[in-house]
């Protein structure tokens, strides 16, 4: 099947990029990204495409380019299912919250929905795409939906995980390691995969598509994520050991990078990893595992996730132990809330725990991030559950002021490594805060001699305190 018509469900980090890369490059296929989220898909459509809702360096331009050419954005989803020949299916799929396996096993409501829309909609054959992050199996399930509920139609379903870094994604996107495409090893499973590397081969070198089984595509997902994480756990386990020793993590990091066989990178030690993937995919294998009885697997992988947990209750406590082993109505400013630098993504972001753990102790909490919406900053504080909405803003303040932000601060806490906090004026920051002054860097960006030669007690992962 020669692809000439694409949906994509889900307009938000991965579906909305992706398609506008595809689009931009394939200025013959027709490209349109459906959501119920009315609002999203009035941003996507904004006429300043410096107001689409992802955040990404480099989109607004592609997204200028290919917008009302060949690429669509739209609420209506019956539509463009009807119309499209592959369908991309690139919804949320959170850790449950409830039942069983809460706290582990990926949340496929969205997902159901999708095929269950899918299959009333479809009049003939379909390409079926998983985009989202899955679980191990998940395409069986899709599969069974689509032909116990649909109109007798064949559909194919292909496992085409992204494998895109946050901040990075639209140069990922136009020049992947690989594209990895799984699907059923038949006639016409070979077929469907066919159609889609086609679509990829029009930018992608050939050999950098891989093509799989579906089994194996989707659990390649999971342990690319799960191998990034478990690096950045390991070099955030030794910066404490650092701290201890005197030993300097960077140094550390940066002997044990040249070795070829490991190679430099994920070894940056900081506050912890956040993001829609890592922490998911984990707990994903994690609950695979033990569902299969494979016990000693599961705890081999859950101890990545123990270590990023303790990573940032312990960035919290440091604060608390140097501030005299109390911030109660102290004010604490924190730089940064987005889980990584040239991004607006705040999930799993530690910024929202090592808040929360502050806000325990009673500490006044003020907030800026270059990026990041006042509205998203509560909403990540109450979907903890931790307090009341009404708490939450009476102790967390959010500041669109960089230098406001540290007026009369205790200690600034840097927590995303946006470039700009390198270039602030730190001696005007200095003579507006309390003394003794102190800057917890989180992501060990800052020049550590030059803020100690301004004043500050500067207080950095893996090396030990010389103030």
């Amino acid at each position: 099947m020669k692809v000439q018509n694409i949906c994509c469900i889900g307009a938000g980090y991965v579906g909305g990029p992706t398609m506008a890369v595809i689009a931009k490059k394939c200025p013959d296929i027709k490209v349109t990204v459906v959501d119920i989220n009315e609002a999203r898909i009035a941003a996507w459509n904004d006429e300043n495409v410096e107001n689409i809702p992802v955040y990404e360096p480099g989109l607004p331009q592609v997204v200028a380019e290919a917008r009302g050419r060949n690429l669509f954005f739209s609420t209506d989803v019956d539509k463009a299912i009807d119309e499209a020949q592959m369908i991309f299916i690139s919804v949320n799929t959170p850790t449950k919250t409830y039942g069983e396996g809460k706290g582990q096993a990926a949340d496929l409501k969205w997902i159901e929905l999708c095929a269950r829309q899918i299959a009333r909609v479809a009049k003939e054959k379909k390409i079926v795409v998983e985009k989202s992050t899955l679980p191990v199996r998940t395409a069986s399930a899709l599969k069974d939906i689509l032909e116990h509920t649909g109109n007798g139609i064949n559909f194919q379903i292909l496992s085409n995980p992204e494998f895109l870094a946050e901040g990075t994604a639209v140069e990922d996107l136009m020049a992947p390691d690989r594209v990895l495409i799984g699907g059923d090893q038949s006639e016409e499973g070979l077929s469907a995969i066919n159609s889609l590397v086609e679509v990829y081969a029009r930018w992608v070198p050939r050999e950098r598509i891989l093509t799989t089984n579906v089994w194996s595509s989707e659990l390649s997902k999971l342990t690319a994520n799960a191998f990034l994480a478990q690096r950045v756990s390991s070099i955030n386990s030794l910066s404490e050991l650092c701290e201890h020793t005197e030993a300097d993590v960077n140094e550390v990091s940066r002997a044990i990078g040249t070795d070829s066989r490991i190679g430099p990178k994920f070894l940056k030690a900081s506050v912890g990893f956040g993001g829609s993937c890592f922490q998911k995919d984990i707990l994903n294998l994690v609950y695979i595992s033990r569902s299969y009885g494979l016990d000693e697997v599961a705890d081999y992988w859950e101890q990545v996730i123990i270590m990023n947990d303790h990573q940032k209750k312990r960035f919290a406590k440091k604060i608390i132990k140097n501030l005299y082993n109390t911030v109660s109505g102290k004010k604490i400013a924190f730089l940064g809330w987005a889980f990584k630098k040239d991004t607006n993504d705040t999930r799993e972001s530690a910024a929202i725990y090592v808040a929360d753990h502050l806000l325990n102790e009673q500490s006044k909490v003020s907030v800026f991030d270059p990026k990041v919406t006042e509205q998203q900053i509560y909403s990540d504080l109450d979907y903890l559950g931790s307090r009341s909405s009404e708490e939450n803003k009476e102790s967390l303040t959010v500041v669109k002021d960089p230098y406001k932000v540290c007026n009369g601060a205790h200690a600034i806490a840097v927590l995303t490594e946006w470039d700009e906090f390198k270039t602030y004026d730190w001696q005007k920051i200095y003579d507006n805060m309390l003394k003794p002054a102190h800057v917890f860097d989180g992501r060990n960006i800052m020049d550590k001699k030059a803020l100690q030669n301004i004043g500050f007690q500067v207080h950095s992962i893996g090396s030990a305190d010389d103030n």
